[in-house]
């Protein structure tokens, strides 16, 4: 080895870097991106998360156990309700991750040592059943000592030890045997349908350039629209026969109870698809190369996995990474497919979640069309 050739293809190399501002400024932005988004995304521990609370007793101790909870800093009461069944329907359209139902006469209970309450917790998320379910028992052990202490006499606590006036329970809804499979599949399927189709979906457009068949198509009258739609089209049918693939596969081989209509996923997954192919042809419009349209689709996907909901908890992230991870349609997916594969939900419940992945849709279909050059510049 010549250290003298060698020395001079470092400078040249350096040289050239240097002189790339562009390159750059996408190294260095792209490291400070990734510092921030993993540490903001890497806690798997939710504060603040939203809860409903059935207080039916209305007296001193009920308000204090409420305010127990708020400041532990774990819940944040969202909405106050009346019965059980409320806020089991509650959690079923998603304003609530978990709930709490206090019976009436909670303080009279609580003097004969006889007082329980209920914990409601939303079984498809599997951060809201860890973090809700350790914080709740904590909290209610907490405040069951506090009144022990306030209460009862003190030749009588030493009596009592180990017998706590109120005893708690609490219900997992939708996945009461906390079965890590049916926690993560109904997003890991979402995953699989973005990877394909925003993948796909650019390389389809930089490959006809590239290997010269857009030629072709120049020369008729076809318009950009069109051409986007003729590649909506396939691709969504390819995407619909995964999904059904993938559908089987969870059910029959990893034994995921499907509890929703079949008919409602597959439309709504339908919009999510068409909503990743469009979302994969603005990237074609940018990208020159098949390696460089594929680089900024793993980019994007990336951070759509990491801020989605997917494997960290969206609601202890702060608000840019919420902004950010709402750019990615598996976001709004997540809770669809969780909805309707997990809990039995319509789209009385999902609109949002729908409307959002149709105007999603209808905005990047529109950007990909104007952005298309019907031109072989």
């Amino acid at each position: 080895m010549n250290l003298q050739r060698v020395s001079a293809l470092i400078r040249k190399e350096t040289i050239q870097i240097l002189r790339d501002r562009r390159f750059i400024m996408l190294f260095l932005g792209l490291t400070f991106v990734q510092l921030f988004v993993y540490s903001y995304s890497s806690s798997r521990t939710v504060y603040h998360m939203p809860l409903a609370v059935a207080d039916q007793s209305h007296d001193a101790d009920s308000r204090a156990l409420v305010q127990a909870l708020v400041n532990s800093q774990y819940f944040n009461v969202t909405v106050y309700l009346q019965s059980q069944v409320e806020v089991v329907q509650a959690i079923d359209r998603g304003q609530v991750k978990a709930g709490v139902v206090i019976p009436p006469d909670f303080s009279a209970n609580a003097e004969k040592g006889s007082a329980d309450i209920l914990f409601l917790l939303d079984g498809s998320d599997q951060f809201a059943v860890r973090s809700g379910s350790s914080a709740a028992g904590l909290v209610a052990q907490s405040f069951a000592g506090r009144l022990v202490a306030e209460k009862v006499s003190p030749g009588a606590i030493s009596a009592s030890a180990g017998t706590l006036p109120i005893s708690t329970s609490t219900r997992i809804l939708y996945n009461p045997d906390l079965n890590d499979t049916w926690f993560v599949l109904p997003g890991i399927i979402g995953m699989i349908l973005q990877t394909l189709a925003v993948e796909q979906a650019a390389l389809f457009v930089v490959r006809d350039r590239e290997l010269g068949t857009i030629e072709q198509i120049l020369v008729t009258p076809v318009r950009q629209l069109e051409l986007i739609v003729s590649k909506l089209v396939p691709l969504s049918a390819l995407c619909l026969l995964a999904l059904g693939s993938s559908l089987g596969l969870s059910i029959f081989w990893f034994g995921v109870p499907f509890q929703g209509n079949v008919v409602v996923y597959f439309g709504l997954a339908l919009l999510f698809i068409m909503a990743c192919l469009g979302l994969g042809l603005v990237i074609a419009t940018r990208a020159k190369t098949q390696f460089e349209a594929e680089a900024s689709s793993v980019i994007f996907m990336l951070f759509g996995l990491l801020l989605s909901g997917l494997f960290y908890p969206r609601i202890g992230m702060p608000l840019i990474p919420q902004l950010i991870g709402d750019i990615a349609p598996l976001t709004y997916f997540i809770r669809i497919s969780r909805g309707i594969y997990t809990k039995g939900i319509g789209l009385s419940f999902l609109w949002t979640d729908a409307l959002a992945l149709v105007i999603y849709t209808l905005v990047v279909v529109v950007i990909a069309s104007r952005r298309l050059k019907m031109r072989l510049d």
